[in-house]
């Protein structure tokens, strides 16, 4: 069963403020639950960390980070009808994702951020500073599960990181 969940690793990025980096997608119709945070696959032979350094990369452009934090156990959630339908036409037989989570600092300037460092696959069109706490209420519903374990895992580490 777990071979159906898509190994991914997911990335909080906090910065000197104690602000978690949200994205906004591209491809949502639901324009005020498009928000997330960066996110991506991990390769055959790949551990979840070194995949979530590449996907940061790849998705903000984002390099210049420190590791703060990983969540204790990685965290499923199932994709709704369309998506796993959209995926079986793609010859992908994933229903689901299971997520390693990591929190990063921020070490460089917002200067760094760039969502078309791979042009055929930009994934974010916008960025927002936020507190962790609102976060789950920006991602969709399929996600919000797995984000409300994962923020109220990383608040008390953040608000830790900032005294």
């Amino acid at each position: 069963m777990s071979e159906l969940y898509r190994k991914n690793a997911g990335i909080v990025l906090c910065n000197a403020q104690g602000k978690v980096l949200s994205c906004q997608r591209v491809d949502s119709a639901d324009k005020l639950k498009s928000w997330q945070f960066p996110q991506g696959g991990i390769e055959i032979g790949e551990t979840p960390l070194a995949a979530a350094y590449r996907e940061l990369k790849e998705e903000t452009g984002v390099s210049q980070v420190k590791l703060i934090a990983q969540y204790p156990e990685p965290l499923k959630y199932r994709f709704i009808p369309e998506i796993i339908a959209k995926f079986q036409k793609l010859g992908r037989k994933n229903i689901g994702q299971e997520q390693y989570w990591f929190l990063f600092l921020h070490l460089g300037s917002d200067d760094e951020i760039n969502f078309k460092t791979n042009p055929q696959e930009i994934e974010f069109q916008n960025y927002q500073w936020i507190d962790i706490l609102d976060a789950p209420a920006r991602v969709v519903e399929f996600k919000r599960k797995v984000y409300e374990k994962v923020c109220a895992y990383f608040a008390p580490i953040i608000q830790k990181q900032m005294n």
